[in-house]
């Protein structure tokens, strides 16, 4: 049995998918986002994705599963690709929110990480795990990105852009899915070399379908917000307010 790390995004849905392919039963997602207190919904954060928070609960609930989760209280202390036990470092959070995970599920053994390429995230969800006795299950490891975002179209992951953050995306490509947005990424790719999964930071997703869903999910109500207003490559995002479960 596993858990996973759950950021609402293509990326931790479709390696999901891949543990299910690959035998593994998901029993509870765990997710990480802003505080309550604080009305941030994009904290620049190294290693969570937070844009989107406030939708997660709506993926456990189309999954029918508990959800865990985590305020982030702490920052990227430590930048360097390695990393160390670090007093108020957002590592931490992710260790206290899994260690919720593993006492409320002792017979999990694994998680589920969405992580394509970045060893700064690897190395920190790593180092959780080994302190917790965990093993990291990271299927879209080093995939060729443009391959992995066909594959996921192919297979049914229905996400839409929730943030853009580089040359060539703008408002106009909020909202839209995957499936629409692949020509486009693919020819960014080629002109700027832009990475087409978003590894780079120059988007962010949501997943509003998958195999694994027995619901979908319907946005009613969402606004765009701007982060940094440039005019070479702007950072928007959508703040999603109200969804809702339909019928598939």
């Amino acid at each position: 049995m596993n858990t996973s790390a759950c950021s609402g995004g293509k990326d931790s849905t479709y390696n999901m998918m891949k543990c299910v392919e690959h035998g593994h039963e998901i029993v509870a997602l765990a997710h990480a986002h802003p505080p309550m207190a604080s009305e941030k919904e994009e904290l620049d954060s190294f290693l969570f994705q937070t844009v989107g928070s406030s939708a997660v609960h709506a993926v456990a609930e189309c999954m029918e599963l508990p959800l865990y989760t985590k305020e982030i209280r702490g920052t990227a202390v430590t930048q360097t690709l390695d990393y160390e036990l670090t007093q108020d470092d957002e590592t931490e959070d992710l260790f206290a929110l899994l260690s919720e995970v593993k006492q409320n599920h002792p017979d999990v053994g694994a998680v589920s990480v969405g992580a394509i390429f970045s060893s700064y995230q690897g190395n920190r969800v790593q180092h959780v795990c080994d302190r917790l006795g965990l093993k990291m299950l990271a299927y879209l490891w080093h995939r060729d990105q443009a391959e992995l975002l066909q594959e996921m179209v192919a297979n049914g992951v229905d996400a839409v852009l929730i943030k853009v953050a580089a040359m060539g995306l703008g408002r106009e490509d909020l909202g839209k899915t995957l499936k629409e947005m692949q020509p486009k990424l693919l020819s960014l790719h080629s002109k700027f070399g832009i990475h087409p999964c978003g590894e780079g930071g120059e988007f962010e997703s949501f997943t509003l379908d998958c195999p694994l869903f027995k619901k979908r999910i319907v946005v009613d109500d969402s606004a765009v917000v701007t982060h940094v207003d440039d005019t070479v490559a702007p950072v928007l995002y959508l703040s999603i307010k109200q969804v809702h479960l339909a019928p598939k």
